[in-house]
């Protein structure tokens, strides 16, 4: 037996956590060090534990989606990456992968193909699943992708831009991101000028297209 796979595991529903856990400690070569039910704890939880590998959804509340991706690469960055969200749209599955996740795999594949996955992520490779797959081909057909308005973010824009899409006010960010109301508000005028955007609500839908907030 190889050595053990040190997982953490993301996603803001309780019940979907303790599922995984409960299958994923049946293998003698998995062990699950901790749980997060938001981005924010997630990234915490990444610095502290350092795992092997995170497997986490891209819909959960306070700095999920493509941000937490971001930030857990950087809290710790020997992590692999697994996604298992319900989304097979392009829209979730693009930004993921431009993020830089190692494998994604859509909720409702078997056990075998979530074990597959794990296994093979933790080992160093990329694992898509079928719909991922589909998505990353016929993008390589079709040459190279259009160039991504959330790259020209600064990794604090893209938190204030995250938050900001919740619902969150200025005071509110700047309590959660340890800033000043005036740097919030200096970053939210940036990121705004950058997409060309000029109110919440059009940072709101922006973020909907993007897949970093859901519909209610």
């Amino acid at each position: 037996m190889g050595a053990m796979i040190r997982l953490l595991l993301v996603d803001d529903h309780a019940i979907v956590r303790a599922g995984l856990r409960a299958l994923l400690e049946g293998e003698a070569d998995l062990q699950v060090i901790g749980e997060a039910g938001d981005g924010h704890t997630a990234v915490e939880l990444a610095a502290r534990l350092q795992p092997d590998l995170v497997l986490l959804d891209l819909s959960m509340p306070g700095g999920n989606g493509i941000d937490a991706i971001a930030r857990l690469r950087t809290a710790a960055p020997r992590a692999r990456l697994l996604v298992l969200s319900m989304h097979a749209a392009p829209e979730y599955v693009r930004p993921a992968l431009r993020a830089g996740v190692h494998g994604y795999l859509v909720k409702g594949s078997g056990l075998a193909d979530l074990l597959a996955a794990i296994r093979a992520v933790a080992a160093g490779e990329r694992f898509l699943g079928p719909e991922a797959r589909q998505i990353q081909d016929c993008d390589a057909q079709q040459g190279a992708a259009e160039p991504d308005d959330l790259d020209r973010l600064t990794p604090r824009e893209r938190q204030v831009l995250q938050l900001v899409a919740e619902g969150y006010t200025n005071r509110q960010i700047a309590h959660l991101l340890g800033l000043s109301p005036k740097t919030v508000d200096t970053h939210r005028t940036s990121l705004m000028r950058k997409l060309d955007l000029h109110d919440a609500q059009g940072l709101t839908r922006f973020a909907l297209r993007r897949g970093l907030i859901l519909p209610e």
